[in-house]
């Protein structure tokens, strides 16, 4: 399958739900739920559906007949705002300006895509938490303790692919097997994965990673342009990965976040051609102080030299 077909497929799938959201549309009749969006399945769970100009999306299915009206809510809101019909409006009146916020700042599909692996609640408190934690940060030891000490995993030096008009960043496939969820290499389903800024200010990067049988590749798809757009990345800035070096930081409830792994992203700034505010030529220090950097094959070696260096800041 090309890259293109692999592309369509995938944005096929985010509007069907996959094999899951087309059983759903192939099974016989039952008898209709009492909520809006809520449809009941054969196996006994219950299926959540919205549709957007008037093609459905497929919201997943839930153990209860509640669970799944509140994930459509939840998309009902993110797709229409307040003033969307949902099942539970005292709810949605009360919905916090901040959850609110939240929703506003994801893409649709994100938010699909969430309520369809059953994280929505838990990356809610996640963002709140580092929201909370941003906005205290000078005023405690509690906000401070929220911030782990990272433990690094890997990084990457983008190629120019990765930052053009793919959408979508080659992840090593030796790096991939060791630090991300394992995927089946026969048409595996695609995996939400969050990152935390390491730059601070609560802000939550969420990119799908999926393998390309294509290719052979493992990558991170939707959510990755917006990334290099807003950070401004250029072929041969790195990218770096890294995890919290304990499950939890103190000040957290007990089990709410439990042994799930926080995970980091930052990138480093590759050395522009006449950057350089020292004024001697060739120099490869950055103006605050980076560290220099070479990198053969997108890995960092020992031995310093003018070119392919980069600044570390």
């Amino acid at each position: 399958m090309s890259t293109s077909t692999q592309e369509a497929a995938e944005q096929q799938d985010w509007m069907n739900g996959g094999d899951e959201g087309a059983a759903a549309v192939a099974s016989p009749r039952a008898p209709s739920s009492r909520y809006k969006g809520v449809v009941p399945q054969p196996n006994g769970r219950w299926g959540a559906q919205i549709y957007e100009r008037h093609a459905r999306v497929w919201l997943g299915t839930f153990a209860d007949e509640a669970a799944a009206a509140r994930a459509y809510d939840v998309a009902a809101l993110r797709f229409r705002g307040r003033g969307g019909a949902v099942n539970f409006p005292g709810a949605a009146t009360a919905a916090a300006a901040a959850e609110m916020a939240f929703l506003a700042a994801l893409p649709k599909s994100e938010v699909v895509d969430m309520l369809r692996k059953h994280t929505y609640d838990d990356e809610l408190r996640q963002a709140l938490r580092s929201a909370a934690a941003a906005g205290g940060r000078g005023g405690g030891d509690r906000a401070t303790a929220m911030v782990p000490r990272r433990v690094a995993l890997f990084e990457k030096a983008v190629t120019p692919s990765d930052v053009g008009r793919l959408n979508r960043l080659v992840v090593p496939k030796l790096q991939a097997e060791k630090h991300f969820p394992a995927l089946e290499e026969a048409a595996p389903p695609p995996v939400l994965l969050a990152f935390e800024d390491a730059a601070g200010g609560g802000k939550v990067w969420r990119f799908r990673y999926s393998y390309w049988s294509s290719s052979q590749s493992y990558v991170l798809t939707r959510g990755w342009s917006r990334f290099v757009r807003e950070k401004g990345l250029a072929a041969g800035d790195t990218v770096a990965f890294s995890q919290a070096a304990a499950a939890a930081a103190s000040g957290i409830d007990a089990g709410e976040v439990g042994v799930k792994r926080r995970m980091f992203i930052e990138c480093r700034k590759r050395k522009r051609k006449g950057s350089s505010d020292s004024g001697i030529p060739g120099d490869g220090c950055c103006p605050g102080g980076g560290a220099r950097v070479v990198r053969l094959f997108g890995a960092n070696i020992a031995a310093a030299a003018a070119i392919g260096a980069s600044c570390v800041c």
